[in-house]
């Protein structure tokens, strides 16, 4: 079983496969350079850029990305400013201190290759690296793929056999469930809420207080983008010169006379995942929840309900675990990938996660939590990645707005239900699947059609 604390990274905006999977493919390139003893030999460095990761690669920043990861960056600690400084330097000397230690040659415009052409037959995030000598003989190439969320693995990884499907990984824990119908069983058998069966599974991997500090880390990151974002002005970066809304908008919350809560929900909801949104598409420092492109629903769900005027911790963590619970059955089930699943990948999980995470808050049993998220990820279904100009801002920003908003109304809806839901969470996870799967690859995050080609990038 994968960990909550794997699917929620902490990194920088604005992809998380397109750029948090790229740091860390890049940094795990360079540690097997070390491992296989060809770190020293090594004075030049290509990579090639295929499917998404070369389609819309430019603007979502992954050339940047790749440098990073060849650097030693990590996306959780980086400083942006810096790193900035530094990318600026290597395009200019066409020098990089590889892992902060040796100095390579590195041309940003022929060493880092946009492969348009090949193929990709695993994975639409495709990214080959290789290694040379002073001789210009080939040391090591490796290809690789980011599958989501900062998930990566290499092709030897994705070709090896899995029994049903499912890739294991990590230590064993108590409750290693591979559907919703076994989590809830385990619930059932053990007469629990769902959130505590994940703990359980967390305690084998370390000690509770360990977990219960990373949670709150991850909150406390959650809430100070969404602070960053709503007192930052200014357009975003790339050619469409989209101008920030959520300061206007928190502006005039703040200057309105109170109102019912009811008539002001969609604004609260919608000027949170904006605020989060904004900040990622300027690739600022985000959580993947599960994905950069959706980063925004879970902290403005999370915000709205479990921090008032003063945060709830046991809420907080327990909104975390249920919502790590759902993610890390669609990333096991199906896939959290938009160049793979289009949007209802990302904002569709999202959605589906936060949506059980709030029936969590409210008190809801786990059928119920179940419930919730079938029907946030139902109403998500078909939902298209087509980002305009290769950038995650139109449509994304909004629809992540969108999507905090069905999650509580969702949340509600299973709340009321008198019984079990017709459609099970594991019967829409598969629809998700099938749908991605039959999705044509024009709407899954290559900016070649719907809104990307039928918006003027200016």
């Amino acid at each position: 079983m994968i960990s909550v604390l794997d699917l929620f990274r902490i990194g920088v905006g604005p992809s998380s496969s397109h750029t948090v999977g790229p740091i860390r493919i890049a940094g795990r390139f360079v540690a097997s350079l070390h491992r296989e003893k060809i770190f020293d030999a090594t004075v030049n460095v290509k990579a090639k850029l295929r499917g998404s990761l070369a389609f819309t690669g430019v603007g979502h920043g992954t050339p940047d990305a790749v440098l990073m990861g060849l650097m030693g960056l990590y996306p959780k600690t980086l400083d942006i400013e810096k790193t900035h400084n530094d990318i600026a330097e290597i395009k200019a000397t066409r020098k990089l201190l590889m892992d902060a230690k040796k100095e390579i040659s590195f041309d940003t415009e022929t060493d880092l290759i946009f492969d348009y052409d090949t193929k990709t037959d695993l994975h639409p995030n495709e990214m080959w690296l290789g290694a040379y000598d002073s001789d210009g003989e080939i040391l090591r190439e490796q290809t690789y793929y980011s599958t989501g969320g900062g998930f990566i693995a290499s092709r030897e990884q994705l070709l090896k056999p899995v029994k049903n499907d499912i890739v294991r990984t990590g230590g064993k824990v108590p409750f290693a469930f591979e559907s919703a119908a076994d989590l809830l069983q385990f619930c059932k058998d053990e007469d629990v809420a769902m959130h505590q069966i994940i703990y359980a599974n967390e305690d084998a991997h370390r000690p509770r207080v360990e977990t219960d500090n990373e949670l709150d880390y991850i909150a406390e990151t959650m809430l100070a983008c969404i602070d960053r974002g709503l007192n930052t002005e200014g357009h975003l970066p790339g050619g469409l010169k989209v101008k920030r809304r959520a300061p206007g908008i928190w502006q005039k919350l703040h200057g309105a006379p109170p109102s019912n809560e009811r008539e002001q929900l969609f604004d609260w909801l919608n000027v949170y995942a904006m605020a989060v949104n904004e900040e990622n598409a300027a690739g600022g420092k985000v959580v993947t929840a599960p994905t950069n492109g959706a980063a925004g629903i879970l902290p403005a769900v999370l915000k709205h309900y479990c921090c008032g005027e003063r945060e709830n911790k046991a809420n907080t963590r327990k909104f975390l675990l249920t919502a790590g619970a759902i993610g890390i059955l669609y990333k096991q089930r199906a896939s959290i990938s938009g160049a793979e699943m289009g949007c209802q990948g990302e904002v569709g999980v999202a959605c589906s996660m936060a949506a059980g995470a709030l029936a969590a808050v409210w008190g809801g049993n786990p059928e119920q939590l179940a419930s919730a998220a079938e029907i946030g990820m139902e109403h998500n279904l078909g939902l298209t990645c087509d980002p305009v100009g290769g950038l995650v801002q139109i449509p994304c920003i909004e629809r992540n707005a969108i999507g905090a908003v069905k999650a509580a109304n969702a949340a509600r809806l299973a709340l009321h239900a008198p019984s079990q839901m017709k459609v099970s969470l594991d019967q829409v996870i598969e629809t998700m699947r099938q749908t991605g799967l039959d999705m044509s690859s024009k709407y899954k995050e290559t900016s070649q059609g719907g809104l990307a080609v039928n918006v003027v990038e200016c």
